[in-house]
């Protein structure tokens, strides 16, 4: 899914052999097999819900626009968390609001959950693929949104899946399902979902399978799911 032409190097193929192993996965998952690299068809305080009409219609200008005042959840005292990457990049990624961590770092997924997320990405031929952002650019102020954050979140991302272009999107944690497809995490996983008309599974949050790595088998299911090619 990398693309056509794409080597992956020593370094990327130890990283997803890691990640392959920490999943469980020690032996043959389809009774085919598959070529990674082979490219398939293109497929703050409350805040009233948007209008998508007043949402900017340009990558660059959505960018300004999520720093700024107008933008879910902000909070001008605290330092926004741009998305990072290309437009039309292989996969979308989109995590829930900024840690202080991540804050303090300007990553919309820092320390540990990165590396991780990397080893995720390269174990399905994407590193270094991604765009990733954030529900918001700003933190949440309580560990759960209101139904309006959420519906406010949900406006805004959709116009950012839009103007982003990704041929995959992958949800991470519970507020992005939430807000996007109207279910909880546990509700979501399992299915692919369209969002502007991309292709969509959910799966945990690098942090969530940092604490319970049990779980790492299920998100390997949820990314060969992301990446099944369709008729």
């Amino acid at each position: 899914m990398g693309g056509t032409g794409i080597a992956m190097g020593e370094r990327e193929a130890a990283s997803a052999l890691r990640w392959w192993l920490e999943s469980g996965v020690d032996v043959p998952i389809q009774e085919q097999a598959r070529n990674w690299f082979e490219r398939g068809a293109a497929p703050a305080p409350v805040q009233e819900p948007l209008e998508p009409e007043a949402l900017p219609a340009s990558l660059d200008a959505f960018h300004q626009w999520l720093a700024g005042p107008q933008a879910p959840l902000f909070a001008g005292r605290s330092k926004p968390v741009l998305p990072q990457g290309a437009e039309g990049a292989e996969v979308m990624l989109l995590s829930e609001p900024p840690t202080r961590d991540e804050i303090a770092a300007g990553l919309p997924i820092g320390g540990e959950a990165a590396e991780l997320m990397e080893r995720m990405l390269a174990a399905i031929g994407m590193a270094g693929q991604a765009y990733s952002a954030n529900l918001s650019c700003f933190p949440s102020a309580s560990p759960r949104l209101s139904p309006k954050d959420l519906e406010t979140c949900g406006e805004s991302a959709r116009r950012h899946v839009a103007l982003a272009k990704p041929k995959l999107l992958l949800l991470l944690g519970d507020a992005p399902c939430r807000a996007v497809l109207g279910k909880a995490l546990l509700q979501a996983r399992g299915h692919v979902h369209k969002v502007e008309g991309v292709r969509t599974v959910a799966t945990f949050h690098p942090r969530q399978l940092l604490k319970r790595p049990s779980d790492k088998a299920l998100a390997w299911k949820d990314l060969l799911l992301l990446t099944e090619e369709t008729p």
